[in-house]
């Protein structure tokens, strides 16, 4: 086990805990870790929560020296593995999100069947910045909170709090600040009432029906990212600007 991925099982209950201080930054192994652990721990679990550790936040994102051309591709496909697993899970997964959840890291959490989070959470996409763009927001946004909104978080790169996300349809529940725990445990309350194979049953029903959808739209999205916007001036510029820590120098066409 990794000390960047920490597990607590409670009974049929998974608790997976983010553990890179200080803002649980997902680098390369890290993502494989994260998968390996959930492919591990999913025929033991009708619940799956995700948190992550410390003060600061869920996670700041992915990390931004593994978007370089040579490395990019590594990183895409670690880390949409494990999107594409959890969409074919059974379990409910359930994201607890405190502080900063930026980039890979809002992807992973507003990606779970629920997202608690605490009011002063700090939600944003701020890939754009770099010139590069969210391949799985961009699927799943558009769903989640709407089209409009979605282009808005997505175009602009802005940062928005919890309750802006609640509003927007991207977070289930608010938790005031300082109770992000017991919100979780009121959720988890209630499904852990409920059958717990019907709830898989329910769970994996619900996601057959999208999931053949969501692989193709997340498939053209890291094809065009990868063969179009990888080859582009800009993109490699905006990591390298961001990496030695200088403004880009953008190319106009």
């Amino acid at each position: 086990m990794s000390e960047a991925i920490e597990l607590r099982m409670d009974g049929r209950t998974a608790w997976v805990t983010l553990n890179r201080p200080p803002l649980n930054v997902l680098n390369i192994a890290m993502m494989g870790e994260l998968d390996a652990v959930i492919a591990r721990i999913l025929p033991q679990c009708d619940i799956l929560v995700v948190q992550g550790a410390g003060p600061k936040g869920f996670s700041a994102g992915a990390e931004v020296g593994d978007h370089t051309p040579e490395r990019v591709g590594d990183m895409l496909a670690a880390f949409h593995g494990l999107f594409r697993r959890l969409a074919r899970a059974e379990c409910v997964t359930i994201a607890g999100v405190h502080g900063l959840c930026l980039g890979g890291g809002m992807e992973l959490a507003t990606f779970c069947d629920f997202v608690i989070a605490e009011e002063t959470a700090k939600f944003g996409q701020p890939e754009i910045k770099l010139a590069c763009y969210p391949p799985v927001a961009m699927v799943t946004f558009p769903q989640l909170c709407g089209m409009r909104a979605a282009m808005d978080l997505i175009f602009t790169g802005r940062t928005v709090d919890g309750r802006e996300a609640h509003r927007i349809g991207l977070v289930t529940r608010l938790a005031p600040q300082g109770q992000l725990a017991a919100t979780v445990e009121t959720l988890l309350g209630e499904l852990r009432g409920l059958s717990g194979s019907v709830l898989r049953l329910t769970r994996k029903t619900l996601w057959r029906l999208h999931a053949d959808e969501f692989e193709k739209q997340l498939g053209e999205a890291e094809r065009t990212y990868l063969d179009v916007l990888m080859k582009t001036h800009d993109a490699p510029e905006g990591i390298r600007a961001f990496l030695e820590k200088r403004p880009p120098v953008w190319k106009a066409d």
